[in-house]
């Protein structure tokens, strides 16, 4: 198991797969990331733009057209990072606090975060979330990996019990664009911080955009941190697809369709489906090293977890690799 815990920490890491598994057949097919294997293809910049600083009020330009797709009035209330991910390392700084109550199992990034800043830091159940009373409540929106969702309506209570006790929960949505019914960035500010990521809905990874939604003076120490220049111009060019309402739409009915046709392929390996999103299924079965194992040799990379070895998420396919996919599932069964 020691070579499947090597890739345990994130997906995406095709530079490990290919020196462990030299042989495995190229092009590699990246199953181990939640990102949409079809992506917005609109207009990116130009060599004029790649050859400058980004212009800062491009860069709001685009803060306004994301702020009015997550359903926020006020774009002082948003701020552009590289990534979610950028966000969520910051928010120890910004908010000061010093204990964190994470809502898990769920992304390792944000126990990370705040055990680097020195907070106290605590796992604790969706069961034990209505009576949780820590300084900052840490909580993800489809969660990651297992999908589990929280209701708005009571995502907006703790929020109001947390501003009453002048703590903060922070709400990361990095994969709400699949169910934006679920989000609550319309309602962020006050103790309410909210996170989004830009590239798994967008299939846009690489650019490293994301959000972070909050109050006024939140998102302003944020963004002293992040500098004149957070994101590139690649990035500032890309969040364009935020107006682009149609794509997304079609883009969630197509997504939906991928995810029914990777259930069958899963429950025909023998597979137990936990959850997951219309990006990515979480999966358990006994043989699950055997699983990555077979399906790494033959240049297919999911994500295992160290610390739940019968785990394994799978993420979409590209379109042409689906045939491949399914061949390796024909040769295999433990």
């Amino acid at each position: 198991m020691a070579l499947v815990h090597g890739f345990g920490r994130h997906g995406g890491r095709l530079g490990e797969a290919r020196a462990a598994f030299p042989l495995a057949p190229e092009p590699w097919i990246d199953l181990s990331t939640g990102i949409n294997p079809r992506p917005w293809l609109g207009p990116r910049p130009t060599r004029a733009d790649l050859a400058r600083l980004p212009d800062p009020l491009a860069l709001r330009s685009m803060e306004r057209v994301a702020a009015a797709a997550f359903g926020l009035t006020d774009a002082d209330r948003i701020a552009s990072t590289a990534g979610a991910e950028a966000a969520l390392r910051l928010l120890p700084t910004v908010t000061g606090a010093r204990e964190a109550l994470i809502v898990g199992p769920t992304y390792g990034g944000h126990a990370e975060a705040w055990s680097a800043s020195g907070a106290q830091v605590r796992e604790i159940a969706t069961d034990d979330l209505a009576a949780a009373d820590g300084e900052v409540i840490v909580l993800v929106n489809p969660n990651n990996p297992d999908g589990a969702v929280t209701p708005p309506a009571a995502l907006l209570e703790i929020a109001e019990r947390q501003a009453g006790r002048g703590g903060w929960l922070i709400v990361d949505e990095s994969f709400c664009d699949t169910r934006p019914q679920l989000s609550v960035a319309p309602w962020a500010g006050g103790r309410l911080v909210v996170l989004r990521s830009f590239g798994k809905f967008y299939g846009l990874a690489g650019v490293r955009l994301g959000f972070a939604l909050g109050e006024p003076t939140l998102i302003a120490r944020l963004r002293g941190l992040l500098g004149d220049w957070p994101v590139s111009a690649e990035a500032i060019a890309a969040g364009a697809a935020y107006a682009d309402g149609a794509w997304a739409q079609r883009a969630r009915r197509w997504l939906k369709r991928q995810a029914q046709r990777l259930d069958g392929v899963l429950a025909a390996g023998g597979f137990e489906t936990l959850g997951g999103t219309t990006l990515f299924r979480l999966t358990r079965s006994p043989h699950a090293g055997a699983w990555f194992r077979h399906l790494a040799e033959r240049g297919l990379l999911v994500r295992p977890f160290g610390d739940q070895p019968q785990w394994l998420r799978f993420g979409l396919p590209p379109v042409h690799a689906w045939p491949r996919l399914d061949q390796a599932f024909e040769e295999f069964r433990p």
